[in-house]
């Protein structure tokens, strides 16, 4: 903890490794096709962190919208894509890289662990994208619901986003 704005703490957290893609401009399609290695830091964290890594298909990357300045952060509501199509949603209520603290969450493939370096496919960020976090996808940790609520328009709006 670092210094306290109000009664909201400010917190400084230190990225563990960095993401090389062959994207470095954004895009908001066509994701799945896409191969990335997360380079871990080995200041931050010792070979051994990756052991039993390989076991898992899938990893949950928390990272940082790094090319998105602060003052772009959305607090209120937008159309997402900036498709005015879609319904105006508040910021919480969409996963828009402007969010208040920049940070993103996405799930994707883990093709191999190669020491320290992760290869990996389908991770939706850039080249040079900070990574605050890795964890492995397990089921066990999704809450079970017999039904997930999404509105209708979602998967029409967001069809191309994974393919390759």
């Amino acid at each position: 903890m670092q210094e306290t704005h109000g009664t909201s703490p400010s917190y400084v957290v230190h990225p563990i490794g960095v993401v090389r893609s062959p994207r470095s401009v954004p895009e908001h399609d066509r994701w799945g096709g896409v191969s990335s290695v997360i380079e871990l830091d080995p200041e931050r964290l010792r070979p051994e962190a990756v052991t039993g890594l390989e076991q898992f298909s899938h990893l949950e990357i928390v990272f940082h919208f790094h090319l998105v300045p602060e003052t772009a952060a959305v607090t209120g509501d937008c159309h997402p894509r900036d498709r005015t199509d879609l319904p105006r949603l508040g910021i919480l209520a969409q996963r828009l890289k402007e969010r208040p603290n920049r940070l993103g969450v996405s799930r994707c493939e883990l093709v191999r662990v190669d020491g320290l370096s992760l290869h990996v496919r389908a991770l939706d960020a850039l080249d040079g994208t900070p990574v605050l976090d890795i964890k492995p996808y397990q089921r066990l940790f999704q809450p079970e619901a017999e039904t997930v609520r999404e509105p209708a328009w979602l998967h029409a709006a967001m069809s191309r986003y994974y393919s390759p």
